[in-house]
């Protein structure tokens, strides 16, 4: 049984916005964008209560996997799937809290590329450039 089931909802809450605001990058993004709104845990309703609570709370606070375990694996499934959009917000905070590097990111291009096919490839390649430049200049 999980060592959190006797969690409170408060407890599953607070510890599920502060992940995700890990994951998204929230605190660092400070760009007004949506994925900034996400990870300072700006939302509401039953689907923004059960995502915080259940898939940050829970399972990107499970033991087993590191946080930048669960970033990559999250990585590739977008990139697969060609979800640009979410794809930049992971690298953007993968490279700001420094768990993945410019060097990383190059080669996460070059690895996915050959799974995922080159027209995303060339794609992830572009953000991945575009990002670090932006931050080299930050």
């Amino acid at each position: 049984m999980n060592q959190r089931s006797d969690d409170s909802t408060r407890d599953r809450q607070a510890r599920g916005l502060e992940i995700m605001r890990r994951v998204h990058g929230g605190d660092d993004a400070g760009d007004g964008s949506a994925a900034a709104g996400v990870g300072r845990g700006e939302g509401s309703g039953d689907f923004f209560g059960m995502t915080v609570e259940h898939l940050f709370g829970e399972v990107w606070s499970r033991e087993g996997l590191s946080m930048r375990d669960r970033r990559l694996l999250l990585l590739g499934l977008l990139v697969g799937q060609g979800m640009d959009d979410l794809v930049e917000i992971q690298l953007d905070a993968a490279l700001r809290t420094g768990e993945l590097t410019p060097d990383e990111l190059r080669e996460i291009v070059i690895f996915l590329t050959h799974y995922a096919g080159w027209p995303r490839g060339s794609r992830l390649n572009t953000q991945v450039e575009e990002l670090i430049a932006r931050v080299m200049r930050a």
